[in-house]
């Protein structure tokens, strides 16, 4: 019990690491919530601070998440699933409710990602390649990660279909996060259905800031 509670705080103080706030005050000396959109996730960092950062931020919220859930495997022998999913979500919980930022964070895509790399391989695997299309043509973070949580949902319902809902629990962890994660892009999905949501564009580089 005692491990599992140190797993858990750590995996919360590991998502709550804000990237995008840490690399604009190192990199650029500037707050990234008084830019763009405010949020302190990858997809601001890619608009504000250019590709490279944005691609660093991007990477090591994925790492947040994955290294979370890997965690469990290094402190409890044999851990069960429902341990690894409450260690996902509570990486996932301290991205977007980070400490470190009066518990206003990011909207979780990225660390989520990263929780599902080290879960569901397969299914996230889908759901990356849906994702990265879907932002290379239509220049759409947000509709990269609408359609990316209904892929994963889909994915893994499928999986469960086929194992006769052996991981249940994993589906029903899948389909929280992903009506989280469409939840949390209400205000973007409202402006793409308005056509006016900001595009994002991968040869721009803001090395004026």
């Amino acid at each position: 019990m005692l491990n599992l509670i140190i797993v858990l705080s750590a995996a919360y103080l590991l998502g709550s690491i804000p990237t995008s706030y840490i690399m604009g005050k190192i990199v650029k000396n500037i707050d990234i919530r008084n830019f763009g959109s405010g949020n302190v996730g990858a997809t601001n960092a890619f608009r504000i601070m250019g590709v490279k950062i944005g691609i660093a931020t991007l990477l090591v919220d994925i790492g947040k998440g994955f290294l979370a859930v890997k965690i469990v495997t290094f402190m409890i022998s044999d851990p069960t699933n429902i341990m690894l999913i409450a260690t996902g979500l509570i990486a996932i919980l301290g991205h977007i409710f980070t400490i470190f930022l009066k518990f206003k964070g990011g909207k979780g895509v990225a660390t989520s990602a990263g929780v599902f790399i080290a879960l569901v391989p397969v299914p996230i695997a889908i759901t990356l390649v849906v994702f990265i299309i879907t932002v290379w043509i239509s220049k759409f973070v947000s509709l990269g990660s609408i359609l990316a949580a209904i892929t994963l949902l889909v994915t893994e319902l499928i999986v469960n279909i086929n194992n006769s809902f052996a991981d249940i629990e994993m589906l029903i962890f899948v389909f929280i996060i992903s009506l989280f994660i469409i939840l949390r892009h209400k205000a973007n999905i409202k402006r793409l259905l308005k056509g006016n949501e900001n595009k994002i564009n991968f040869k721009k580089n803001r090395t004026e800031l």
